[in-house]
């Protein structure tokens, strides 16, 4: 690296002024049209790397929820519920009976049951319109937070849960005397209380997602009363199916932070 000169002589006068300056201080004269560039001490000829940009994030829309994808179809709760009405039209059209399209029985407990008889309503289109349209809205909600394949792991894990737990109070004192277990009271309860635990969860970390609970306990409560009006829909199946879905509430935001 060159060095600048420690002084330069005034052409008109002969003084020896700084190199840094311009015009002479003595007689005026202009020595240089401009002065030589300061070096830094101590800096590295290589010049500095460029700091990379880190990527920001869009700005939430409107009525976005952080963490939620609003543009994602949920596809799998849509289909679920698909299958739950296919099944509901092949039981009233009288091609197949309640037992053959997945309902469980006392009097034959084959294992594949537990996870078809949730998809099963017989003919109480009462009892699948409430549950189903249960399954859509929370299931909607946990598929978009968690993922079409948690959701089903929520699903069918609530649903074959409480038709177990029916099926083992079956025989236990008349008060618990039924023939069969069908439908998604249980499978509906356990998305609720697992969306609502990840929900009450996240806002006692500050993330309060503003939602209007109210709803959802009206949704509770209806889905736990189904068992007075329909003789398929069991009370042990849907405590059992929110108890299930509370574990799995705690359990799914550790999963998809893997």
């Amino acid at each position: 690296m060159s060095q600048p000169d420690l002084f330069v002589v005034c052409k008109n006068c002969g003084s020896e002024v700084s190199p840094y300056v311009t015009e002479c201080p003595y007689c005026g004269q202009r020595v240089r049209k401009r002065a030589p560039k300061l070096e830094r001490s101590g800096e590295d000829e290589a010049p500095r790397p460029k700091k990379r940009r880190r990527p920001k994030l869009s700005r939430l829309r409107a009525n976005e929820i952080e963490g939620i994808a609003p543009d994602t179809r949920p596809t799998a709760t849509i289909a679920l519920i698909a299958l739950s009405l296919l099944a509901t039209l092949v039981f009233a059209s009288g091609s197949l009976d309640l037992h053959e399209i997945g309902a469980v029985t006392l009097a034959f407990e084959q294992p594949w049951r537990y996870v078809t008889a949730p998809l099963v309503h017989g003919t109480s289109l009462g009892y699948a319109f409430v549950a189903l349209v249960a399954v859509g809205v929370f299931g909607t909600m946990v598929e978009r937070r968690f993922g079409p394949f948690l959701f089903l792991a929520v699903f069918f894990a609530a649903g074959a849960a409480g038709v177990a737990a029916a099926v083992a109070l079956g025989g236990v004192g008349e008060a618990f005397s039924y023939d069969d277990v069908f439908g998604a009271n249980g499978a509906a309860l356990g998305l609720l209380t697992a969306w609502l635990v990840d929900d009450r969860r996240a806002a006692r970390a500050g993330d309060d997602r503003g939602n209007d609970l109210i709803g959802v306990f009206v949704f509770a409560a209806v889905l736990a009363l189904l068992p007075l009006a329909v003789p398929g829909a069991s009370a042990a199946a849907g405590i059992t199916g929110a108890l299930v879905g509370a574990v799995l509430g705690l359990v799914l935001p550790r999963l998809t932070r893997l």
